[in-house]
């Protein structure tokens, strides 16, 4: 993908600012300058390389940003970077907003962390596309741009490899024949032990990277596979008994079920199944009547 040598900035006003989550600039820098920020800036700061090589001084510590690796900085962190090619160019974006911090908190990604792509994906595809649809739209206010942008987040945290680990989609490729397994056994008793024999590595491992891909233990991940099967069977099937969505979906009596069920969404399994019910009978009725 060409940029050629020309800068492009968008800075957004203040109208914006109401959102949950807003853009405060996205651009590219054909040719990077030299920034010493020992205050830190603002607002959120993505910063990646296309071109050539610059360096990253963060505490203390320098790091190498060569083509295709990135910084997201924290608001307020002190910070410097500066070129060291003939041509460093880059693509960035800045953002903020109420609810950044939460969403970046669910995605693992509210600390400053240095990102490099995968061999699955090019983050600047990924900006090329939203810096088009900005370019496109004929108000830099519209609602839209929130919305594209938390799309880039999670597409970021998907296929950006952090700090040199593994992207979450080359964790999903790896956890990918175990999942399938996991899903041809829910009525069965297995635990973890039978799941790293399948998955031919060690428990501690297995854990590992059911840690990383999904930020639970692979038990933990196993019953809500569970829950999610009762669900359905529940739902497509109203006349089945509690005590045979138990026993098809692997728990050892109704009341382990139950309780477990009750744990994890707030209500008993048939108060779910109940509600759902009515909901899908009240749609059935408004349609009938329209």
């Amino acid at each position: 993908m060409k940029w050629g040598d020309e800068n492009i900035r968008y800075v957004f006003t203040p109208m914006e600012r109401w959102l949950p989550l807003f853009l405060e600039s996205i651009g590219y820098s054909a040719w990077e300058r030299i920034f010493e920020r020992p205050e830190g800036y603002p607002y959120y700061h993505w910063l990646h390389t296309l071109d050539g090589e610059g360096r990253f001084e963060l505490y203390g510590d320098v790091f190498r940003l060569t083509r295709g690796k990135g910084v997201l900085l924290a608001p307020l962190t002190p910070h410097s970077y500066y070129p060291v090619s003939d041509r460093w160019a880059t693509i960035y974006l800045t953002f903020g907003g109420s609810a950044a911090p939460a969403i970046l908190e669910s995605l693992g990604m509210n600390t400053t962390v240095f990102y490099e792509e995968g061999d699955d994906h090019s983050f600047d595809e990924l900006f090329h596309d939203l810096l088009l649809r900005i370019k496109r739209s004929p108000s830099h206010s519209d609602i839209e741009v929130s919305s594209d942008l938390y799309h880039f987040l999670v597409r970021l945290r998907k296929f950006g490899m952090m700090n040199d680990s593994p992207s979450l989609s080359q964790y999903y490729r790896r956890l990918a024949p175990i999942l399938k397994w996991m899903e041809q056994h829910l009525a069965d008793n297995i635990g973890l032990a039978e799941m790293a024999e399948y998955a031919n590595m060690g428990i501690h491992g297995l854990h590992e990277l059911f840690q990383q891909a999904f930020g639970m233990s692979p038990y933990s991940y196993f019953l809500q596979m569970r829950l999610r099967e009762a669900k359905r069977i529940m739902l497509q099937h109203p006349d089945k008994a509690l005590r045979e969505v138990a026993e098809q979906t692997g728990f050892n009596d109704v009341s382990h079920f139950v309780a477990t069920f009750r744990k994890k969404e707030g209500i008993t399994p048939g108060k779910y199944r109940e509600l759902h019910l009515n909901a899908e009978q009240k749609e059935g009725m408004r349609e009938k009547k329209s």
